[in-house]
């Protein structure tokens, strides 16, 4: 006697398993949304106002409610900056714009301050600042002898002046940021923006300068062996593969950036105090002669 019985292919099975299981998780999801669907959008708002500003973005998406929550200035009066150089273009700002219109016009819009020296940007996605000391606020070594530093305008330039290397042995390039000025709890990188002349192929572009990355009389600092100049292949622009970092590794390298200046990371460092003073440097004492180079600053941005 035969019997008409069913089987089911252990894939199917295994499917019928997975479909079950996203059942499930779908119904779960449904029922939190539910749940979050009963509290004020008030509520909702406070709760966005503790993520960050791509956050609240992606949150609007999900429903009506989330919407007007995401939207309120409850969330965005949070992103937005509360150092005095912000808070003195807030006040001044028209009141016909929403905290979150005005936090994206400062996103925009970036702010000049030290006498057109200093420039600081808010990051649209995460709020975080990011801050640049130009050529005029950095520390140089005979900065002030024509001869060897020249101040010079040029179009591509942030900033009303930018210096230019003629001649020196001794390369001595320092940047001091205050933390206050940078976002909290944050890991940065310092980097070095800069242009090469035709006259820097007069020195070996392969003589490696030295950064440092470190906080005001600290001993733990984070120090390169750095390559300034790019190379070109057949028309592209690409970066040497050298030098070698401290501890053996391939140091950072040189890159162009879409601004046409280019940069190379001297190192990073970590916001964990409101009052300290960091400082960037550059420093390459050969007796050999160094020339060509344009610095227009040090810039520092939050690591992604």
């Amino acid at each position: 006697m035969m019997c008409d019985m069913k089987r089911t292919s252990p894939g199917r099975g295994m499917e019928e398993t997975w479909i079950d299981r996203r059942h499930k998780k779908r119904k779960e999801a449904e029922a939190e949304m539910d749940f979050i669907s009963t509290l004020p959008a008030e509520c909702i708002s406070h709760i966005v106002s503790c993520t960050t500003p791509l956050d609240a973005c992606r949150s609007s998406l999900v429903s009506s409610l989330f919407r007007i929550a995401a939207d309120s200035d409850i969330v965005w009066e949070r992103f937005l900056p509360q150092d005095q150089d912000y808070k003195e273009i807030i006040s001044t700002s028209p009141n016909s714009l929403s905290k979150k219109d005005l936090y994206f016009h400062l996103c925009k819009h970036r702010i000049v301050t030290g006498n057109g020296n200093m420039i600081t940007a808010l990051q649209k996605q995460s709020g975080k600042r990011s801050y640049m000391l130009g050529a005029g606020e950095l520390t140089v070594i005979l900065e002030d002898t024509p001869k060897c530093w020249q101040w010079i305008s040029i179009p591509e330039s942030r900033f009303s002046q930018v210096s230019k290397l003629n001649y020196i042995s001794w390369l001595d390039i320092k940047g001091y940021i205050e933390t206050k000025n940078l976002s909290p709890r944050t890991t940065y990188a310092a980097y070095f923006v800069y242009l090469l002349t035709s006259e820097h192929v007069t020195w070996t572009p392969k003589i490696p300068i030295t950064s440092r990355v470190a906080y005001e009389k600290s001993a733990v600092a984070v120090e390169h062996s750095l390559i300034l100049d790019p190379l070109s292949y057949g028309g592209r622009r690409s970066v040497t593969l050298y030098p070698l970092t401290f501890e053996g590794r391939v140091g950072p390298q040189a890159r162009y950036r879409l601004d046409g200046w280019i940069e190379i990371e001297m190192g990073e460092f970590v916001t964990e105090e409101d009052n300290a003073t960091v400082v960037c440097s550059l420093m390459e004492t050969s007796s050999f002669c160094k020339r060509g180079i344009i610095v227009e600053g040090i810039e520092l941005r939050p690591k992604q």
